[in-house]
């Protein structure tokens, strides 16, 4: 399971202030972080394509306070999109929304019109949508968001925690579209989510059952190996191009090149200055990350 601590203080603005003032070696960061900018995710979208591998990026982002925040976010995307279009680089790419990031604590109407917008620019270049979810109160939330985004765009996809327990059913209910089945990386209660590693793994097989049974898109994201041979053998039963393998950006790079000769292979890939939140969950969930977090410090 992720480390409780970690996961507390990428919630924690205290703990931002004091990790990102911080001079880390560029190594760090960008060790899970394709760059600070569009430019720099550019490049590693050509990089990653070059080499037969999808991508979903993610312009970092999360909890905004104020309108003009979320709509800076979705006019980056808007900007990220034109940019890959004129790169040749837009068909079959996915991006991947987090609601907070689009002012949803704001009002959740700002955030549905705003991945709208970003839905419909898209859907224009060749491109799909994944709504990242983010701790369980926000569940129903992004779930309603994807029931009225999928009125006019159906192939809106949406991430599922398999150690949330209600996600059994919610897989059932979504199994027949675009689902990334996922983990999970957010401390959460043990009265909603499961909390030991074969709980929750035991958790991800019957979601994974659930999602390559039936006639969706299942897009299996986990760099467990074990949980990666069962999702294989499923695979077998399915014709090629009805699902995908997932991983995060800069873990387990051979592998994903294995499972790219294979399978299709895509590579969650994000950019931004806003990367804090999203680092220490990536140190939060193995603890060969932290450990090349703290190497860095006795290496500078």
């Amino acid at each position: 399971m992720p480390n409780p601590v970690l996961l507390a203080a990428a919630r924690s603005r205290r703990m931002r202030d004091v990790v990102t003032s911080v001079p880390l070696t560029k190594g760090v960061v960008d060790r899970f972080v394709a760059g600070d900018d569009l430019e720099s995710a550019v490049r590693v979208v050509e990089a990653l394509v070059g080499g037969g591998v999808a991508v979903t990026l993610d312009h970092l982002g999360e909890d905004t306070v104020e309108v003009g925040q979320a709509r800076d976010t979705r006019d980056a995307y808007l900007r990220l999109m034109a940019v890959l279009e004129e790169g040749r680089l837009s068909e079959g790419a996915d991006v991947s929304l987090k609601l907070s990031a689009l002012g949803r604590g704001l009002s959740e109407g700002l955030a549905l019109d705003y991945a709208r917008d970003i839905c419909a620019a898209a859907e224009r270049v060749g491109m799909t949508v994944t709504l990242d979810m983010e701790d369980h109160t926000t569940v129903d939330s992004t779930l309603e968001v994807l029931g009225k985004l999928r009125v006019d765009f159906p192939w809106v996809g949406v991430a599922v925690q398999a150690m949330l327990r209600r996600s059994e059913g919610d897989l059932r209910d979504l199994a027949g579209s675009r689902v990334r089945l996922v983990k999970g990386a957010y401390a959460e209660p043990v009265s909603v989510a499961f909390q030991g590693r074969r709980e929750v793994d035991l958790a991800y097989v019957r979601g994974l059952r659930t999602l390559m049974g039936a006639d969706g898109y299942p897009m299996i994201a986990t760099h467990d190996p074990r949980i990666i041979e069962i999702a294989s053998l499923l695979a077998g039963e399915r014709a090629p191009g009805s699902y995908e393998f997932q991983m995060l950006y800069g873990v387990r790079v051979a592998e994903q090149n294995r499972l790219a000769r294979r399978h299709r292979m895509r590579v969650y890939v994000p950019y931004g200055v806003d990367w804090y939140g999203y680092f220490m969950r990536r140190l939060a969930e193995r603890p060969a990350n932290l450990a090349f977090f703290l190497r860095s410090f006795v290496s500078r």
